[in-house]
C-alpha cells in the first residue's frame, strides 16, 4: 500500500466532518442519524437553515444558525457536533472548544470534538492534561497521539519520555520519518543541534526526505553549529537557484556570515502545531478538504507565525467557494512574513474567483513591479491575464516568469504551456508550437499537451498525420477525457471523416454535457451526416452553455443558413476549396 495512503488510513477518524458519526462514551458507533423532526424541537427554521449552509461548506453561516439553534437546545448533540467543525473553520477556536467539552459531558464522543480539545489543551500549555487524558488523545490516531505525546512530554520537561514517544511512533509502519523529523525538531528545541543534525543529515538513522519546512530547518541547525557553507549548499541542494522570498533571505543571511535563530519550532506548543501541520499537508488531497482544514486551522491556532499554516488553509477554503473566508484567512499573514507575497496570490486568485478579476490582476500587476525577480507572481498574473482571455498581455508575463528560469526543469512543461496557449489564442502561431514542443520535451507524452497541439493543427488543417498521431497518443493516455475525446472526433471531422466522428463525438459530448465548444462539435458531426434537426437542438444546447462571443456568432449562423453554407462562406473568404457535402437524411433541414 502506498505511504501516503498508509497514513491516510492512520490520520483519518472520520472523513466528512459535517455528517461525522457520533461515539458513545464507549466508543460504540451511535445509532443512525434521526430524522430531523425527531432529533430537534427548537429554533427549526436555524437548525434547517444550518443544515442548508452545511452543504456548501458555508462555515460562517453554519456557525451563526447552529449558535441560534443551540440556544433554543443547548444539549442537543446533532447541533453541536456541526458547531464544532464551522467554528474551527472559522477559527473560532474558543467556541470549537467550547462546543466539544459540552459535547464530552454528555457522554457523546466525537473525534474532531476531541481534536479541538486537544488543541485547546495545547493552546493553554497544560500538557499534563494532554497526556493525563488518553481517551481524548488516542481518538485522534495513533500516528497524530503518538507525536503529540511527544511534543506534550516535551513541554513537561521530560525529554527521556517524549524520545520514547517518539520511537514509538518510528514502530509504525512507514511512519519512521515522521518520528524522526519531530525527534529531531524537538533536539533542536532543546539546543542539542548535534542530536538534530545526526537526525536530519541521516547519520542518526539513514536518510529521510525532508518536506520544505524540514530543510529550512535543519539550515538554521547547521548555522548554529556555525556551518553557514553546509547550510547554504543545504539550502541550495533543495530548492535551486530560483528566486524564492522565503529563502533568498536566508542565502544572504548565510553569506553575510550571519547565525540563523532556530524557530522553525520554538516550543512544545509550536511543536504541536507542527503535528497538526504536517497532519494537513499530508491529508491534503486524500481526506475531505473540511477535516484537512481543521488540522490546518488547528496548527495556524497555535502559531501564529506558522504561516505554511496559513496559506494552507486558505487554499483549502478557496478550494470549497469560501472564497471571502480564504481572503480573510491569506490577510492573516503580515507583510514582513517570507510568505507575504504568496499570501497576495493567493487573494488574488480569490478575488477572480469571485469575479473581481480586475481587483486580481491590479494585485498582481502591483506585485509584479515590486518584485521582477518572484517566478510565482509573474506566473500568477500569466495565468490571471489568461483566464480573462488578455492573451497578449499573458503573454508578456509569462515571458517574465520565464526569463527566472536559469535551467527549465521537467516541471517547468506547464509554465510553457500556458504561453503556448496564450501565443495561440493571440495569434503568435509558430511562437506557440515551439512552447508546446518545448513543454514536449520536458514532459514527454503528456496529454494535455499532446492534445492542444494535435487539435490546433487540425483546426487549422496543418502537419495532419502527425497531429492525429498525436490525439490518438493523448486518447491512450487519458481514454475518459471529454475534451481529448472531442479533439479526436474533429480531427476525423476536419479530414471528411464524418461517420467516423460520430462514435467519439457522442462519447466525448457524454463526458463533457455542458462543454458549448464540444456541443457545437457535436452539432456539426450530426449535421455533416444528415441528422440537421439534431444537429440544430444541439447548436441551441451549445448557445445556452456561454460560449465565447466569436463562437456564439459562429453558430448562430449556422442556425441561420446552416453548417454548409457557413463552411463554404469561410473557405471562400481562405481562398480554399470548398468542403465536402454533408450527408443527407429522411430528417432533414
Amino acid at each position: 500500500m502506498p505511504l501516503v495512503r498508509r497514513l491516510a488510513l492512520l490520520l483519518l477518524t472520520v472523513s466528512l466532518p459535517f455528517a461525522a458519526t457520533a461515539q458513545d462514551s464507549s466508543g460504540e458507533t451511535a445509532a443512525p442519524e434521526p430524522a430531523a423532526e425527531e432529533m430537534f424541537d427548537g429554533d427549526a427554521g436555524a437548525f434547517l437553515a444550518a443544515r442548508a449552509a452545511a452543504t456548501t461548506n458555508d462555515y460562517r453561516a453554519v456557525a451563526q444558525w447552529q449558535a441560534r439553534a443551540l440556544a433554543a437546545d443547548p444539549d442537543n448533540p446533532q447541533l453541536l457536533q456541526p458547531m464544532i467543525v464551522a467554528s474551527a473553520a472559522i477559527g473560532d477556536f474558543e467556541s470549537a472548544a467550547a462546543a466539544a467539552r459540552h459535547l464530552k459531558d454528555l457522554g457523546q464522543g466525537l473525534p474532531v470534538g476531541d481534536l479541538m480539545i486537544v488543541t485547546d489543551r495545547a493552546d493553554k500549555g497544560d500538557f499534563a492534561g494532554i497526556l493525563g487524558d488518553a481517551d481524548t488523545l488516542s481518538t485522534l490516531g495513533p500516528l497524530t497521539a503518538g507525536l503529540v505525546t511527544g511534543w506534550a512530554e516535551f513541554g513537561n520537561g521530560r525529554m527521556s519520555e517524549a524520545k520514547a514517544a517518539f520511537d514509538k511512533v518510528g514502530d509504525l509502519q512507514g511512519m519512521e520519518a515522521f518520528a524522526l523529523y519531530h525527534q529531531a525538531l524537538a533536539l533542536a528545541a532543546a539546543g542539542d543541534f548535534e542530536g538534530a543534525d545526526a537526525i536530519f543529515s541521516g547519520k542518526a538513522s539513514g536518510p529521510i526526505n525532508l518536506n520544505r519546512r524540514g530543510v529550512i530547518a535543519h539550515a538554521e541547525i547547521l548555522s548554529q553549529l556555525e556551518r553557514n557553507e553546509d547550510a547554504l549548499k543545504r539550502l541550495n541542494e533543495a530548492f535551486g537557484p530560483e528566486s524564492d522570498p522565503a529563502i533568498d533571505g536566508l542565502r544572504t543571511a548565510l553569506t553575510e556570515g550571519q547565525t540563523l535563530p532556530f524557530d522553525v519550532v520554538a516550543d512544545a506548543k509550536g511543536g504541536i502545531a507542527e503535528v497538526f501541520f504536517t497532519v494537513a499537508t499530508a491529508l491534503n488531497g486524500q481526506a475531505d478538504d473540511s477535516f484537512t482544514l481543521l488540522y490546518a486551522r488547528a496548527a495556524s491556532h497555535l502559531s501564529p507565525r506558522l504561516s505554511d499554516a496559513i496559506l494552507l488553509s486558505g487554499g483549502l477554503l478557496e478550494q470549497q467557494k469560501q472564497y471571502d473566508l480564504a481572503i480573510e484567512t491569506y490577510s492573516l499573514i503580515l507583510p514582513e512574513d517570507p510568505n507575504a507575497t504568496m499570501a497576495q496570490i493567493g487573494i488574488a486568485g480569490a478575488e477572480q474567483a469571485k469575479e473581481m478579476p480586475d481587483e486580481a490582476i491590479a494585485r498582481l500587476s502591483a506585485l509584479a513591479e515590486d518584485h521582477p525577480e518572484n517566478f510565482a507572481v509573474h506566473l500568477a498574473l500569466g495565468d490571471a491575464l489568461r483566464r480573462e482571455e488578455r492573451y497578449a498581455e499573458a503573454v508578456t508575463a509569462y515571458d517574465a516568469a520565464i526569463a527566472q528560469i536559469p535551467e527549465p526543469q521537467p516541471a517547468h512543461w506547464t509554465l510553457y504551456y500556458s504561453r503556448g496557449v496564450a501565443e495561440e489564442r493571440s495569434g503568435q502561431f509558430d511562437d506557440s508550437v515551439a512552447d508546446l514542443k518545448k513543454a514536449l520535451e520536458l514532459a514527454p507524452g503528456q496529454p494535455q499537451v499532446l492534445n492542444y497541439l494535435g487539435y490546433s493543427w487540425v483546426d487549422r488543417g496543418e502537419n495532419l498525420d502527425e497531429a492525429m498521431a498525436m490525439i490518438e497518443q493523448a486518447v491512450t493516455a487519458e481514454p475518459d477525457a471529454g475534451y481529448i475525446i472531442d479533439s479526436l472526433a474533429w480531427a476525423l471531422f476536419r479530414t471528411g471523416k464524418y461517420q467516423e466522428a460520430l462514435e467519439p463525438m457522442e462519447r466525448a459530448s457524454l463526458l463533457e454535457p455542458v462543454d458549448p465548444v464540444v456541443t457545437d462539435h457535436l452539432g456539426d458531426v450530426y449535421w455533416m451526416n444528415g441528422r440537421k434537426v439534431e444537429a440544430r437542438y444541439q447548436w441551441h444546447r451549445a448557445l445556452s452553455f456561454e460560449p465565447t462571443e466569436k463562437d456564439a456568432a459562429r453558430i448562430q449562423r449556422k442556425l441561420d443558413v446552416g453548417l454548409d453554407v457557413v463552411m463554404q462562406e469561410e473557405a471562400a473568404a481562405a481562398g480554399q476549396a470548398a468542403p465536402a457535402e454533408p450527408a443527407t437524411a429522411a430528417d432533414g433541414g
